[in-house]
């Protein structure tokens, strides 16, 4: 039994959905902020101002994209100086801030991109900095919101797999499991989000005690891919 385990995972999912984000500030193409972005910057800027930070937020959207998240907190950092309104800059500043493992200051951007907008793109990213900090109400909270937008089946899982985490946080496997239950079911068409919330209910399972579940769970894993994170040492230890 890994106790920090399900923790990593509902912190990798997050990282998932703020790389897989359909969010307004992510790139469609090389060189292209989403048409939404580019009009809230023509509404807020003359054309000249509004042409030279598009450039800025379309530099630092790629630094986020390759990693380089004080790259990207740096670049947009004037953009948000002069258009503090603007919901894209918050939020390529929160994911950056985040991904540097400064929850206080990311929740606040990823907040100020959530009031600015109403998305729920963010939510699982913004329910994980809630969880760092010990805020669990306000990460319940999101993953009411999240459910009740009824997301992409991917940015679902994601969020469901941080709520779960939340509670596995506070103690309550029972309701981690609970929250993990319609996970369970397998599909005609199995994707990486299966096999990660299968991942989360086998670590469930095992902390419960469910030696038997686990295994299920750990096996649906290691059946469509064996080198999925720890599975093969999990079922080894398992004795299977």
């Amino acid at each position: 039994m890994q106790e920090g385990t399900l923790r990593e995972q509902a912190t990798a999912a997050a990282r998932r959905a703020a790389q897989e984000s359909t969010a307004p500030a992510r790139r469609r193409h090389p060189g292209e902020l989403a048409p939404d972005v580019v009009d809230d910057l023509q509404r807020a800027a003359s054309p000249q101002t509004a042409a030279r930070y598009q450039e800025r937020l379309t530099s630092a959207a790629e630094a986020l994209e390759r990693g380089r998240y004080g790259d990207a907190r740096r670049m947009v950092q004037p953009v948000l100086r002069d258009l503090p309104d603007l919901a894209a800059g918050h939020e390529v500043a929160g994911l950056a801030l985040y991904r540097l493992g400064e929850w206080r200051k990311a929740a606040s951007h990823l907040e100020t991109a959530r009031r600015l907008t109403g998305a729920v793109d963010n939510h699982p990213v913004l329910a994980d900095c809630y969880r760092a900090m010990r805020r669990y109400g306000a990460a319940d909270d999101l993953w009411r919101e999240l459910r009740e937008a009824s997301p992409a089946p991917v940015l679902m899982a994601e969020g469901r797999i941080v709520a779960a985490g939340v509670l596995a946080d506070q103690g309550d496997l029972v309701g981690a499991l609970a929250v993990m239950a319609k996970a369970g079911e397998v599909p005609k068409k199995i994707r990486e989000h299966h096999l990660r919330q299968w991942y989360v209910l086998g670590d469930l399972y095992d902390r419960s005690g469910e030696i038997i579940k686990a295994r299920r769970f750990f096996g649906l894993v290691a059946d469509h891919d064996r080198e999925f994170a720890d599975v093969a040492a999990r079922l080894a230890a398992l004795g299977r």
